[in-house]
């Protein structure tokens, strides 16, 4: 089967049920930014060091096929099999956000208060993290702007607000595992 199949030449592409969109419709941006998002977490996995954050960071990437594959559907797919499969990635969404809220609680007990805005960088991990963290944040905006016109789980939504609030304290982690962390005085 060849890559290239000259069908979306013409600046269309079909969603999961067959239909043909713009490549700027909505939904196509909100799974198009979760890829992103997922690339770009696949950089932060390799300047990881421990096992357990590159593990966490694995699993993230899945669960966001998992999306993707969610928004690719603009009605409820007819296959049983796949509308229920949907119903588990929804339980996994609040299974995950727990579990990353369990992470954050963990992380941020060992981390200094930040009193102001943190500059982005300090080690190249952290500043992967913070990029991680602000595609996240515009993934969350798209799925949002879907969300305003087509209704999406909001388990969904709240996952992705709550990964960025992880790749947040993640990066702060990064950084402080390396060096001193910099921070905007509002000057």
């Amino acid at each position: 089967m060849k890559i290239y199949t000259r069908t979306g030449d013409t600046g269309t592409s079909s969603l999961a049920d067959g239909e043909r969109v713009l490549k700027n419709d909505l939904r196509l941006e909100a799974y198009g930014t979760t890829d992103e998002l997922s690339a770009q977490l696949a950089l932060l996995r390799t300047l990881l060091k421990t096992e357990e954050e590159k593990n966490r960071i694995l699993e993230l990437q899945k669960h966001l096929f998992r999306i993707s594959g969610r928004l690719a559907y603009r009605k409820p797919p007819e296959n049983d099999n796949i509308r229920s499969l949907f119903q588990d990635y929804a339980r996994l969404d609040k299974e995950l956000t727990h579990q990353l809220e369990k992470a954050i609680d963990c992380i941020q007990k060992k981390l200094p208060v930040a009193h102001s805005f943190v500059i982005p960088g300090g080690s190249a991990a952290a500043a992967q993290a913070h990029i991680c963290r602000t595609v996240c944040r515009r993934a969350e905006r798209k799925c949002i702007a879907v969300h305003q016109t087509e209704e999406l789980n909001e388990s969904m939504l709240t996952f992705l607000n709550r990964l960025s609030d992880y790749l947040y304290i993640l990066s702060r982690k990064l950084c402080l595992d390396e060096t001193d962390e910099l921070f905007w005085e509002g000057k």
